[in-house]
């Protein structure tokens, strides 16, 4: 089938957001006296949403009130952690290219920092759909936010791909059935890898879509 989708997370993929994360969330820690994360738990907090990761980097600390971090984490905000992502640079090129070939959207287990990122960095245009995990019925990596995409675009799994970095992104693709590319991760389990966006329109379902429209 034709490629008429393309599906993109965010942290990881269309932005480098490890350090912004890393910061964000030992500033819940510093807040409350405590350590900053381990390696491994940093790496938890990058894939996961905030709902999962907040219980899990204070795991260690029973006796710590998870409402009153959770209200200090409301009050300060993800704002003030944004400029410290950095956007893929070809990015912007990519999207020029594929937006008039493709819809494009969003699936990512961000909340509500999502429109704040589109909009700081001019993105929001460009997706005709975006999806968190605020307003999926459940996050990733249950696959409802791509599902919800596909009955939008009115499209079969077949016909759309998703590009992601992470094993939460493979079993998100991999519950509906639809492709994954494996952004900057050679070891992930993936039907297509790349290093960077413009290497994704050289992969066999893209150069198949353009020669199509070429012919049409």
């Amino acid at each position: 089938m034709k490629l008429k989708v393309v599906i993109f997370d965010c942290d990881g993929v269309m932005f480098d957001s490890k350090f912004a994360n890393q910061t964000y969330y030992n500033q819940l820690l510093h807040h409350f006296n405590y350590p900053p994360m381990d390696e491994d738990e940093l790496e938890f907090v990058h894939i996961h949403n905030v709902m999962e990761s907040t219980p899990y980097i204070f795991r260690h600390y029973p006796a710590q009130d998870l409402g009153e971090v959770d209200r200090y984490r409301q009050a300060i905000g993800y704002a003030p952690f944004l400029k410290y992502m950095r956007m893929e640079e070809d990015l912007v090129e990519f999207l020029d290219i594929c937006r008039s070939r493709y819809q494009l959207a969003i699936s990512t287990n961000r909340t509500d920092t999502m429109t704040s990122i589109l909009d700081i960095f001019h993105l929001r245009d460009y997706f005709t759909k975006v999806m968190t995990a605020e307003n999926a019925k459940r996050p990733k990596p249950a696959p409802d936010a791509l599902l919800e995409i596909l009955a939008h675009c009115n499209c079969h799994a077949q016909e759309a791909i998703y590009i992601g970095d992470s094993i939460i992104d493979r079993q998100h693709s991999e519950a509906c059935n639809m492709r994954l590319i494996a952004f900057k991760n050679a070891d992930l389990p993936a039907d297509y890898h790349v290093s960077s966006f413009m290497d994704i329109l050289s992969l066999p379902p893209f150069l198949e879509s353009h020669a199509e429209s070429l012919n049409s």
